[in-house]
Order: C-alpha cells, then sequence, then structure tokens
C-alpha cells in the first residue's frame, strides 16, 4: 500500500491468533480507521494502522503495551508523536466522533469491553487529558444533553446539574417520556443520556467535563458502560455522531 497519510501506527507482538477484524475492532476505538496492513507472514505478526485522523493515531500510541488475545502490543509511530499538542481545527464538524472524547473515556471504553489495559495505560490516559484539555465540541455536547433533559424534566432554562439529583427524580420520568417519543435511547451515545439521569449523573458528568481523574474513576466508568452493554441487546457504538443529533 502506498499511502501518504501520517496518521498511522505500527503495531508489532501481534498474537498468532490474532485477526486482522479483531485489530480492526482493537483500534477502532481510537477513532475512523483508514486501512490496514497486515503482515500475517511474519513470526510474530505485525500491521501498519492508517487512521482518518491525527489525534486518533495519537490515542493509539496510548495504548503501547495494552494487551490483545493475551500478546501485549507494542504500538509505535515514526510519523507522529504522542505527547505532540494537539492542533486547533477552526473549521467546526457537524457532529461528533471517537476523536472528540476525552482519552480517559476511551480507556473507560476498552475496558468496558472486555479488554485488559495496565494502569499505566489509564495513568497515560489521563496525563493525556490534562495536557490536551477535553475537546471544547464535547464539553459543548455534554452541556447539551445536560440543559435538554433539564428543561424537560424541570422546566426552562433548567439542568440537571444544577439540581440536586434526588430532588428531581419524578422529573425526570417526563425527560425519560420525550426521550422515547423522540427515539433517543435507540440512537448512539444514548448512555450519555441515561448516565446523565441517575442519581450518579453529576459523578458522571465529571468524569466527562474534567481532567481531574484517578485510575479508579476510569474504572468506576468502565463498570457503569459494562452494565449499559449488558440492559440493552445493542452495544452503544463507538461513534457519537447519531447522539449529536439526539441532543
Amino acid at each position: 500500500m502506498t499511502d501518504t497519510t501520517p496518521y498511522s501506527v505500527n503495531v508489532t507482538h501481534i498474537s498468532p491468533s490474532t485477526t486482522e477484524s479483531q485489530l480492526h475492532e482493537y483500534f477502532t476505538f481510537c477513532g475512523k480507521i483508514a486501512s490496514i496492513d497486515f503482515d500475517e507472514i511474519s513470526s510474530p505478526k505485525s500491521a501498519t494502522i492508517y487512521f482518518e485522523k491525527a489525534p486518533a493515531a495519537k490515542t493509539a500510541l496510548m495504548l503501547n503495551g495494552g494487551t490483545l488475545n493475551d500478546a501485549h502490543l507494542s504500538v509505535t509511530s515514526d510519523a507522529i508523536e504522542s505527547d505532540e499538542d494537539e492542533p486547533q481545527v477552526p473549521t467546526p464538524r457537524a457532529s461528533l466522533d471517537q476523536t472528540d472524547k476525552p482519552r480517559a473515556a476511551i480507556a473507560a471504553e476498552y475496558l468496558a469491553k472486555g479488554y485488559a489495559l495496565s494502569d499505566q495505560i489509564l495513568q497515560r490516559a489521563i496525563e493525556l487529558d490534562k495536557k490536551q484539555g477535553i475537546s471544547k465540541r464535547f464539553l459543548n455536547y455534554i452541556h447539551s444533553i445536560d440543559s435538554t433533559l433539564g428543561q424537560k424534566a424541570i422546566g426552562p432554562d433548567q439542568t440537571i446539574s444544577g439540581k440536586v439529583q434526588s430532588s428531581v427524580s419524578d422529573g425526570i420520568s417526563q425527560a425519560k417520556a420525550f426521550n422515547e417519543q423522540k427515539g433517543v435511547t435507540k440512537k448512539v451515545g444514548d448512555y450519555y443520556v441515561r448516565a446523565l439521569k441517575t442519581p450518579l449523573g453529576l459523578k458522571v458528568q465529571e468524569f466527562y467535563t474534567t481532567t481531574t481523574k484517578h485510575i479508579h474513576d476510569i474504572h468506576e466508568e468502565a463498570r457503569r458502560l459494562a452494565g449499559w452493554n449488558k440492559s440493552n441487546v445493542v452495544e452503544p457504538p463507538v461513534d457519537a455522531e447519531a447522539s449529536t443529533k439526539a441532543a
């Protein structure tokens, strides 16, 4: 393959049992993948993964040492630096995607899916969020959900986070009815809507909107995500695009 995109990472020490499909599924949590050059002949196997966006490749570098099929992957890149400052893209995009999420949130998704990430990787995710901050687009997205639910459950110009959760439990049913009527519960990212409506809503919102986190916070969020997965026939897709429209 002759691809000039700089948004690529090299993956080595791949387990002999790992397929290209499994590799794609593993790294798609980082962002949209353009293509994969998979070398199944070499021992151990290796691959070059091309992402559509630079932040996705940087997130993939965060996973260096991650485990897939009992093999500890080596993830490196000659084209991009993991500690490079994120470029500020002035052109607004129509919707959110995986690269807008905090790195700690992506790490929680990996754990919820059953992948093993070391505490070192989780700490790496936390440090990246501290350095880069939380995407303004993602912050606006979460705040829009907070505001939408608040208006439906409490009243005009109200937010869920602005009230004590226990005091609005009755009003939440109104928001639930609204969401079901609009089909929100079947949209991508419905997890965020449901999570913010729970008594733990403020804690969930803090996890996604602040850079002050600890490793146990990622594990707690992973458990919430895993619980969501078990209670729904369809798991929350990685891409948050459709949920933006829902919000």
